[in-house]
């Protein structure tokens, strides 16, 4: 894939008055400007995200109606079932309905659909089964929003059903007693792009205002909201961004046994966004995608030592068995991909028997940046394929594949993502069709565009400097990682790590030498020399060693200078 650089540009001005009204250093105060914000009191909440800032949750549609069906649900010791979704936004969002109920004294239930089984979101076995045991209300989280023949079929079983959920929402909401949902049309909420887990947030904060609760009440919990908020990748501004600060605060001590004993197994010696973005979710999804979901779920859940021990070992191995099958499938989908035509058509398209459909959309993003191409990958298992496609920016996916819909069972999802249900008999009309489509939209070679946010020299970075970039975390979507170039660096030593993945360097400018690293950029080894003079892009990073703190810089690409 060709990359492109395009350099952030500041006003000098702008970044001293930066540095002097809110006393950071020129370095921080420049990325502060690249984030646009409109006046110094947003730049005031951006440094110092306010709990007490979070929004009236009443002004969400239907929250006083789901409030006073829970309320009721409580006072007669109804029969109530939590319904989640099966990743880590949804485990959450269970988990933080869960105590929250057992603190008011209601004993609920969970029900988390099998990925490999039922699927995402509600079905009509799931609802016979809940209705069969007795239960009154069923609370949805992260998803139901576009359950409507399910919940019209659960309202027949004699279930009421408030839907909490933060996906786009249909012409027509469900018949529920209640949707809670930010999404809302004409809604009154002030912030629409809340997490699933935040959606659940609210809610309990909303029944904490009634009954009168404090704040500690629902706070206690912030923690539990950060995981979910920062791994649904929902923008890291505004409401979330107040959680996440305060969540990652709070989670750095968190009470969580489940949560502990999994930092513990994994090692992590700090918690941020990386760390839950790259480190935790990944074990918590991994059940999920090829196990039973219902383990990380109980990790969160449990009050045992032992057993929150044993289930942070089971998440760990069903990672390493999440990234085992993995890596097979992309080493067996480049082959084909390589021995075929594939290669040269403008959106792959690829199926095969015998793949595991819980890791495949892992496996197309990691396709996509490969060949800089959208790809939809199809697990077939006898007749019937089920797939998960990933897009490039600037290529509408859910567009593309709503233009060949008939060919298919199901499908769903959004510009960047689908998930959908083919027969085998239509795969290969499927992917013509695509193909006409793609050609008629994507003209000549993608470019990625890496944005930068500063040029810098030795005198910008130190350890101290790097610690003070951390004010500006969490980082995600819509607040990114700082990117920075340092230009006309000269390679002392350049080697690649496991198995060539990774490219290690030692750069000098002047007296100055830093250690670098380019996680799967091990294939550019070839391109560069030692002596070789280089510009790199790349993150900022204190690698700890020995109890020695050195400057690291986190290569994300590199480039002889023009």
């Amino acid at each position: 894939m060709k990359k492109s650089w395009k350099y952030e540009k500041q006003s000098e001005e702008e970044v001293q008055r930066i540095c002097s009204n809110f006393q950071v250093s020129p370095l921080v105060a420049k990325i502060i400007v690249n984030r646009k914000f409109d006046s110094d009191e947003e730049i005031a909440s951006y440094l110092n995200p306010d709990i007490s800032k979070i929004y009236d949750p009443y002004l969400m549609e239907d929250m006083e109606i789901a409030v006073q069906r829970i309320l009721q649900a409580i006072q007669n010791k109804q029969n109530v079932v939590v319904y989640g979704d099966y990743d880590v936004d949804g485990i959450t969002s269970i988990t933080v309905l869960k105590k929250y109920f057992l603190d008011l004294g209601l004993n609920v239930n969970t029900y988390l659909p099998n990925r490999l089984d039922e699927g995402y979101g509600l079905n009509i076995s799931a609802i016979d089964k809940i209705a069969k045991e007795g239960t009154n209300l069923v609370i949805t989280v992260d998803c139901g929003i576009s359950a409507i023949e399910e919940i019209k079929y659960a309202k027949s079983k004699g279930l009421d059903v408030i839907v909490t959920d933060h996906h786009e929402c249909g012409e027509i909401l469900p018949d529920a007693i209640a949707v809670v949902n930010p999404k809302r049309p004409n809604t009154k909420y002030p912030f629409a792009q809340l997490a699933g887990v935040g959606v659940a947030f609210k809610l309990i904060q909303a029944i904490s205002i009634k009954l009168g609760l404090p704040k500690e009440s629902y706070l206690k919990y912030i923690d539990i909201v950060c995981i979910g908020t920062i791994a649904d990748i929902v923008p890291l501004v505004d409401e979330n961004r107040i959680i996440a600060k305060n969540g990652l605060e709070q989670f750095k001590n968190t009470k969580n046994i489940g949560m502990k004993a999994l930092i513990k197994k994994c090692g992590f010696n700090k918690i941020d966004s990386g760390v839950i973005s790259f480190g935790l979710s990944p074990r918590i999804n991994a059940c999920g995608r090829i196990r039973d979901p219902q383990k990380a779920l109980d990790l969160f859940l449990t009050d045992n030592q032992e057993d929150a021990e044993k289930l942070a070992i089971e998440l760990d191995e069903a990672n390493m068995e999440r990234q085992d099958i993995e890596r097979k499938i992309f080493e067996n989908a480049k082959i084909l991909i390589e021995n075929s035509s594939i290669k040269n058509d403008p959106i792959i398209i690829l199926g095969d028997d015998g793949w595991h459909h819980g890791v495949i959309g892992i496996v197309a993003s990691k396709l996509v940046d490969l060949y800089a191409k959208p790809c939809i990958l199809v697990c077939f298992e006898g007749e019937e394929g089920k797939s998960s496609g990933r897009s490039l920016p600037h290529f509408d996916l859910f567009s593309a594949v709503s233009s060949a819909s008939d060919l298919l069972e199901r499908f769903g999802g959004h510009e960047m993502a689908v998930g959908l249900t083919i027969k085998k008999e239509n795969f290969e009309e499927f992917r013509r069709k695509l193909i006409d489509y793609t050609s008629q939209k994507i003209k000549g070679e993608y470019i990625n565009e890496i944005t930068v946010d500063a040029v810098v020299r030795s005198n910008d970075i130190s350890i101290d400097t790097i610690r003070e970039l951390r004010k500006l975390e969490p980082f995600g979507e819509r607040n990114p990682l700082p990117l920075f170039v340092y230009k006309n660096m000269k390679i002392e030593a350049i080697r690649t790590l496991s198995n060539d993945r990774h490219l290690k360097l030692s750069l000098k400018d002047n007296q100055n030498i830093y250690d670098a690293i380019g996680f799967n950029l091990g294939e550019l080894k070839n391109n560069f020399l030692c002596g070789d003079k280089v510009d790199v892009v790349h993150t900022l990073e204190i690698n700890e060693f020995n109890g020695l703190e050195k400057v690291q810089f986190n290569i994300k690409d590199i480039m002889k200078p023009v």
